[in-house]
């Protein structure tokens, strides 16, 4: 028995206000020749590929192939298996008061960026409408656990000149800057994942490496900022605002590909109604049969045969090959004991995610130690800064007021109430809520686990396509662009692509 090949799905670029999407492992499991035993005649059945996850990676995995099928007759069907009720993974919404007249949300997954393309691209040719949160977030402050380091009322400091006075002021003119042209030329480098000649790799080492991102993973975000002459001081605040509201860590313990993609920031939007619809129209335009509610439990070679049956709650099939688009040690799922060999386990940032309403139009200024009546940010962003210094750690890593609830006319409860986001390290407690916000309606609560290369939505559908794409050309001669492995050729369905327009995204052009 033989493996084609064992791909991690990675992540980079999150954005500087919420934590994003999870990533996880990605193989797909297969051998290389069908074997027949004596006298058995193959059966003249479609074959088919089965799908285990409905998230980003699973339901973009299964549009990657039915772009396959589309531009070159490749002759498979394609079976989702997903043991929640809904599509979309951590791409979740949740209703105030489960009420569904209400605006939604994002329980996770909230944001992507300019530089996301496939979701960006997804959006468009879905007529999903957008918005962006640059009013949502205009008013931030850094808390180190006893005081505000720097409060922020315009926005980022490139909004506005008295904003860009208080950083100046506080941290020089060298630290932004360099620090901003180091996001850029990694973002650049990102960007060539969407071009014609995009890299495929085997493994998470192998990109890395392709990538040039050696000396990103093999420092810490506060070293590496430190060796390009970025002071510490911004290190330790502004840029470790942003990875522990992202990832849930500091700079000190963050490796700085995921500190670095944490500042990535330009162009947030979401999906107005939530971005699991991107999900569901990846799976609605893939064709695929997908079966919700429904557990696999275990992967089993079929005897003789280089074919897998899947085990599931709600029965059995045989497959050519399954792509596994599920985080592997959080599913249960029994697999073989050399395949399950070949599945590192992940370390993961446990991290607790608090929605409510309240009729407090922010936190509670006493327990910032401002006066009654004071103004206190409507986005509090946090450091490690107060505890290196011998203080307490901030009991949360971020809040963020959304907004107020939007009811009808005439509704029976015609309060004001604003809706608010959490991340906490520890599970907050309803005092603690009462202690912050004095009146609390309605409280949600999660815990997520973050695995600690980089998490969003958006590169679990490249490490999707690059997933799909090995598994095409090595089972059918053919990928999702045709059939050259190191670079797509032009494609019947679209003659003289080049991928030399800005508009090219791999995948959906070819």
């Amino acid at each position: 028995m033989s493996l084609l090949t064992k791909v991690a799905v990675y992540s980079l670029l999150a954005t500087s206000v919420v934590c994003l999407q999870l990533p996880f492992k990605l193989p797909f499991f297969k051998q290389k020749v069908d074997v027949l035993t004596d006298n058995q005649v193959a059966p003249q059945v479609t074959p088919r590929i089965a799908i285990v996850g409905a998230g980003a990676a699973g339901s973009s995995a299964a549009f990657w192939i039915s772009k396959a099928k589309e531009r070159f007759g490749i002759d498979v069907e394609i079976d989702v298996y997903e043991r929640a009720s809904y599509i979309g993974g951590r791409s979740t919404i949740v209703y105030p008061y489960n009420d569904t007249t209400l605006a939604p949300m994002e329980l996770g997954a909230s944001i992507f960026v300019d530089a996301n393309k496939n979701l960006m691209r997804a959006a468009k040719e879905f007529n999903l409408t957008l918005k962006d949160f640059i009013d949502e977030f205009s008013d931030t402050g850094l808390w180190d656990g006893q005081k505000f380091d720097i409060v922020l009322n315009e926005g980022t400091y490139t909004k506005s000149w008295w904003t860009t006075l208080k950083v100046l002021w506080r941290y020089g003119y060298s630290a932004p800057v360099k620090t901003q042209s180091i996001v850029k030329n990694m973002i650049a480098e990102y960007l060539s994942l969407y071009t014609a000649t995009s890299h495929r790799w085997d493994d998470i080492a192998d990109l890395v490496e392709k990538m040039n991102w050696t000396d990103f993973v093999n420092s810490t975000t506060l070293e590496y900022l430190s060796s390009k002459g970025v002071a510490e001081k911004w290190s330790r605040e502004m840029v470790e605002a942003a990875t522990r509201v992202n990832y849930g860590q500091d700079v000190d313990k963050i490796h700085a590909l995921e500190g670095t993609c944490s500042l990535a920031a330009t162009g947030a939007s979401g999906v107005r109604d939530g971005n699991f619809l991107i999900f569901e129209n990846f799976l609605k335009h893939s064709g695929a049969n997908v079966y919700l509610n429904t557990e696999v439990r275990d992967i089993l070679r079929v005897p003789g045969s280089s074919r897998w049956i899947l085990h599931t709650s709600s029965g059995s099939r045989i497959y050519k090959a399954v792509i596994l688009a599920a985080p592997f040690h959080q599913t249960n799922i029994s697999v073989v004991s050399d395949l399950a060999e070949l599945i590192p386990a992940q370390p993961y940032v446990h991290l607790h995610v608090t929605l409510l309403t309240t009729r407090s139009e922010s936190t509670n200024p006493t327990y910032f130690g401002l006066s009654p009546g004071e103004k206190v940010p409507k986005v509090i962003l946090t450091t490690h800064e107060g505890a290196r210094a011998g203080g307490v750690e901030p009991e949360f890593n971020s809040i963020s007021v959304h907004g107020r609830i939007q009811r009808a006319p005439g509704s029976a409860d015609e309060k004001p109430e604003w809706k608010v986001k959490i991340f906490s390290k520890e599970r907050i407690t309803d005092e603690w809520l009462e202690k912050v916000f004095g009146h609390v309606g309605w409280v949600y609560r999660k815990e997520v686990g973050l695995f600690l290369f980089i998490s969003t939505m958006e590169t679990e559908t490249i490490a999707s396509r690059n997933v799909v794409d090995l598994l095409l050309h090595k089972e059918f001669g053919s990928g999702i662009c045709g059939s050259q492995l190191s670079g797509p050729e032009t494609s019947e369905g679209n003659p003289g692509h080049d991928g030399g327009s800005e508009d090219f995204v791999l995948g959906w052009d070819c």
